[in-house]
């Protein structure tokens, strides 16, 4: 098998070939954008990737691989076009990729250790099907959906994490109504120092704790206790008499909300022992095959921007802990014992690719698979996941820039090989852009910085295109070389595109992740301007028309690029930051960026906050900026995007808000409301757009 090295060495250059009123007038716009001529060779008319197909797109997610290696199953996930949401199904295939065929509605499938049957669940309760006779049976009569269903080494069992609610707080009872009154609903008191998430709302008041439940069925038994959170998927021992699990059960665990340890509790009731003490995060406990070793993911907190997560091992008491992937300068995830106690499969981002990799418990690293992911069909986002059969081979989801996640099977050190193609039907009748890997210096201090360039279909490298530089969220994320629906419906509205992975990037090491420690947004902003001067350099993007994009923290320095310069012609900020003291008051995050982001509190020292919000340089914005955020995004409240958009009005700069009803921080959820985004900012580009468009764009 490959190995790893300790600097990573990537071919630079190299070519990926790839496979209301208003509303209305923006989706027609950015339809007629995307028909085109057929392919040069074809035979026959090849569309552009359309809006509608968005509704086509279908993506495998959480392949589960059977003990004996012979079988998948996974989660096929698909758009309902009447219902505007995904569905999610379980389907299994052959690892040889014969008998493809659905099972049934439900999501996260786990094979029992026999491999004689799969539990999942379906309704919000978990269910059993045996594979020999395909009968099904539902196993619980929850009240709360449950979570991380893990089985027992015997089978016999199924461990769960599930909310435990308790009385919401009040201060006094409110008033009765008389019968048959309709009085507006009671008061609610929230006094918790978390309460609300995005994309779920106002939380519901309840601890999450593990329980056990028969695998024929049962009443389920609460295996923790306490005033604390039990959130993550618990790790049997072998000899089936303890789980392990990470929390945070000291007693200031609200406020020291950046810690976790490990703990064991006995499934039959006692003492829950903790296996750690340090000040950071630790994680995916995963117990050795003999029971004698405890694998997990974690790092000391440093209270920094970006930190690794590195894999160690310990002791299944505790004692005599050490790091595995400490020459590995990536953070890695999702740790996974071979059947053998050898050593132990793991995934991790190395330069905007996610891979499976495998570490012996010397230390020897091993790369297995590349192209993990494929479950973000909006952008190109990391993710994915991968399972482990006894005899060591694995099953992963794959995405390529011409490629949504499919299922592909491995073994170690042999070919790793897709068995489905879920979208070759769509993909086969469409022209999409080709995606080009490019690297760039910063014209700050020289640090190289990796992006890609996506072409329109049918490019023509004699004219002149307009350019789109699309930024990434997080900052703390990163960009790659996958399936992007959103890319490639820029590209065929006849841009050029740019998406990169500048400073503060994750998958470049720790050193680079941490470079916009109390420094954001800092010389991110150079590197992404230097990446659009190298482009320029080709000869194929019309200096004059240069458009820039990006969601969350894209959206943030998209607004801190147009107070920064006004070379674009129009730009689009999406969800955006644009005050940071405001932000870090009334966002479901609020917590979460006190030191580690910022100096201090920003009623100690407002300065800093500030400085860093990009409303501090609305007086220097002279482009056309429109802003859209959905409605009920709590990660970066819509009250950020009128704050900036009052400014710029006041000021007389052209702009405008686009509100997406009932849309989260993540506005992809909802395939439609994919579609309006995308062909919202098409519009508002080609209001400001002068170069003439390529005939078959006309």
């Amino acid at each position: 098998m490959p190995r790893l090295m300790p600097r990573f060495m990537t071919t630079r250059m190299r070519a990926i070939p790839a496979a209301g009123a208003a509303m209305a007038l923006a989706f027609a716009c950015l339809a007629a954008t995307a028909t085109a001529q057929p392919a040069e060779g074809s035979g026959g008319s090849v569309a552009r990737f359309e809006p509608m197909d968005v509704f086509q797109v279908e993506y495998a997610a959480d392949p589960q691989i059977a003990p004996d290696g012979s079988r998948v199953v996974y989660v096929r996930r698909s758009m309902d076009i009447m219902r505007d949401r995904q569905r999610s199904e379980l389907w299994i295939v052959n690892r040889d990729g014969s008998d493809h065929r659905r099972l049934g509605a439900g999501s996260s499938p786990r094979w029992s250790p026999g491999g004689d049957r799969i539990a999942y669940t379906a309704g919000g309760q978990i269910h059993v099907r045996w594979m020999d006779t395909g009968e099904t049976a539902m196993l619980t009569q929850l009240l709360e959906s449950p979570s991380g269903i893990r089985w027992s080494p015997d089978g016999q069992r199924l461990a769960f994490n599930m909310l435990v609610p308790y009385p919401a707080p009040q201060l006094t009872p409110p008033p009765r109504p008389p019968a048959g009154a309709e009085w507006a609903d009671p008061p609610i008191m929230e006094d918790r120092f978390r309460n609300r998430q995005d994309g779920v709302g106002y939380l519901d008041f309840g601890y999450s704790h593990i329980f056990v439940i028969p695998a024929s069925g049962g009443t389920p038994v609460q295996v923790t206790s306490g005033d604390f959170q039990h959130q993550s998927a618990a790790a049997w021992t072998p000899d089936g008499q303890h789980l392990v699990f990470s929390s945070n059960r000291n007693d200031n665990w609200v406020h020291d909300y950046r810690n976790s340890e490990l703990y064991v509790a006995p499934v039959a009731g006692g003492e829950i022992r903790a296996l750690t003490d340090r000040n950071g995060p630790d994680r995916s406990p995963a117990v050795s095959p003999d029971g004698s070793l405890v694998a997990f993911v974690g790092n000391e907190d440093r209270k920094r921007t970006y930190q690794l997560s590195r894999l160690q091992v310990m002791n299944l008491d505790g004692s005599g802990g050490r790091a595995l992937t400490g020459a590995l300068d990536r953070s890695v995830s999702s740790p996974v014992w071979a059947a053998d106690g050898s050593g132990l499969y793991f995934q991790y981002d190395d330069e905007g690719n996610s891979k499976v990799g495998f570490v012996t418990l010397e230390g020897e690293l091993s790369v297995l698979a590349g192209d993990l992911g494929g479950t973000s069909y909006g952008r190109p986002y990391g993710g994915g996941s991968f399972s482990v059969a006894n005899d060591g081979s694995f099953a992963l989801n794959q995405t390529r820039p011409d490629m949504p996640g499919e299922v592909a099977v491995g073994t170690p050190g042999g070919e790793v090989r897709r068995i489905t193609g879920l979208n070759q039907d769509l993909l086969a009748a469409r022209t999409l852009g080709e995606v080009e890997e490019i690297w760039w210096d910063s014209s700050f201090d020289g640090q190289p910085i990796q992006g890609w360039i996506v072409k329109p279909p049918d490019f023509d490298p004699s004219r002149r295109y307009p350019l789109i530089l699309e930024i990434h969220g997080g900052p703390v994320s990163n960009y790659g070389d996958r399936f992007s629906a959103e890319m490639q419906l820029l590209a065929s509205a006849g841009y050029v595109v740019l998406y990169a992975n500048p400073r503060g990037s994750t998958s470049y090491g720790e050193e680079f992740g941490d470079l916009l420690y109390h420094n954001y947004p800092g010389q991110d902003y150079d590197d992404l301007i230097s990446g659009v001067d190298a482009v320029l350099a080709r000869g194929y993007v019309d200096e004059d028309n240069l458009f820039v994009t990006g969601g969350s923290a894209g959206g943030i320095m998209t607004a801190w690029i147009v107070g920064k310069t006004d070379r674009f012609r129009a730009a689009v900020s999406q969800k955006p930051v644009v005050n940071w003291i405001s932000k870090t008051l009334t966002a479901d995050n609020w917590y979460g960026y006190y030191e580690s982001r910022y100096e201090g509190f920003p009623w100690d020292d407002p300065e800093p906050y500030w400085r860093f919000s990009p409303l501090s340089l609305a007086p220097n914005v002279t482009t056309p900026t429109l802003i859209v955020t959905g409605e009920v995004d709590l990660r970066t409240p819509l009250s950020e995007s009128y704050q900036l958009f009052h400014a710029l009005k006041f000021r007389g700069v052209d702009t405008a808000v686009v509100r997406l009803p009932g849309a989260s921080h993540d506005m992809s959820r909802r395939p439609s409301q994919l579609m309006a985004k995308i062909a919202n900012i098409v519009a508002w580009f080609d209001k400001y757009r002068t170069s003439p468009r390529p005939p078959t764009m006309q």
